[in-house]
């Protein structure tokens, strides 16, 4: 992880530094509980900026206080040069907010649903108009407008949230695991909506724990027990990773790993199909090696044991890993 300026240094977002998000210190106590720990965020313009993180590791939190629904308890915080908490009111006019769980009114349509939030953002009646024939031809909403939120199906409710969320145009959009609810071939098509989004120069800010969706970020914060513990592209954050993968193909890969398990370079095994995709530590000049021998010295076999290349689900193994074994 880079170092960071303080936050004495923090530049604001419409200075010129090409960031939509700055924030120094960052932290928040819910009584005794740190739900965010000290942490820095850098955030470009016009680009998607991914959370990572297990459940409870402190992305919501962290969004809301971004976004003003939070004050946090420490720390200093700018959003489109706008101080937070104290301009979230300002603020509130150029981002939009997509929950996690679908937040519409489920008794109203899905046009009166739109035309509320029309409303809330004050929307003169031209534009009003102009904005809920974009939204419902680019979210493909034209076959259920008329009908009631609550009887749409999961994909439909998001195309549905998202366009809400986006109504008003905002600069930045922040995203609280959008795709929890849906199949994958929607969450395909949510993803390119999302770069069609960024190509028109907003800025979105996403948190998921899906790592096919990681990969599809320009750059990832990594969270955990409410602290960033990695942050950067996914592929640098793959080539910098603190450890090294081998790959064993064995006929008996449960007994295999459990015969890793006592083994003290090893910080981490996982079986997909019957192959094991083991962490070990990063000091090890040839792991395979000390990895086949353990293999047989417990009268194993292993047809294959080779060094590999990591992935994103290595990195946020090996990064969250590492804050429970401190």
């Amino acid at each position: 992880m880079t170092a960071r300026p303080d936050s004495a240094a923090m530049q604001t977002s419409d200075s010129g530094s090409g960031l939509a998000i700055t924030a120094r210190g960052m932290s928040k106590d819910f009584g005794k509980v740190q739900a965010v720990r000290d942490f820095d965020l850098d955030v470009p313009r016009e680009r998607i900026y991914g959370f990572l993180g297990p459940n409870g590791a402190g992305k919501s939190t962290t969004i809301r206080m971004l976004c003003g629904l939070l004050t946090p308890t420490a720390g200093d915080i700018e959003v489109l040069g706008f101080h937070v908490p104290r301009q979230a009111e300002e603020l509130r006019r150029k981002v939009g907010y997509m929950t996690q769980k679908f937040s519409l009114y489920e008794d109203l349509t899905a046009r009166e649903n739109l035309q509320f939030m029309a409303n809330v953002h004050s929307l003169s009646r031209s534009r009003r108009q102009d904005r809920l024939g974009a939204v419902s031809e680019r979210y493909r909403l034209q076959g259920f407008m008329d009908q009631r939120a609550g009887t749409l199906s999961g994909g439909q409710k998001q195309r549905l949230a998202l366009a809400a969320a986006t109504l008003h145009e905002p600069e930045l959009l922040f995203l609280d695991e959008p795709t929890s609810a849906v199949d994958p071939e929607n969450r395909r098509a949510f993803w390119e909506s999302l770069f069609d989004l960024t190509a028109e120069g907003t800025t979105i800010l996403v948190s998921t724990h899906y790592m096919d969706e990681a990969e599809r970020c320009h750059a990832l914060a990594i969270l955990d027990e409410g602290r960033l513990v990695g942050e950067g592209p996914p592929a640098e954050l793959a080539r910098d990773i603190d450890a090294r993968i081998v790959v064993i193909e064995s006929p008996q890969p449960r007994r295999v790993r459990n015969i890793l398990h006592d083994q003290d370079f090893v910080l981490s095994s996982a079986q997909i199909g019957t192959t094991l995709r083991v962490l070990v530590r990063k000091d090890l000049e040839k792991p395979e090696r000390l990895i086949a021998a353990a293999i047989e010295a417990a009268g194993l076999h292993a047809a294959r044991c080779a060094l590999t290349e990591a992935n994103l689900e290595d990195v946020f193994v090996a990064s969250t890993r590492r804050r429970t074994t401190q």
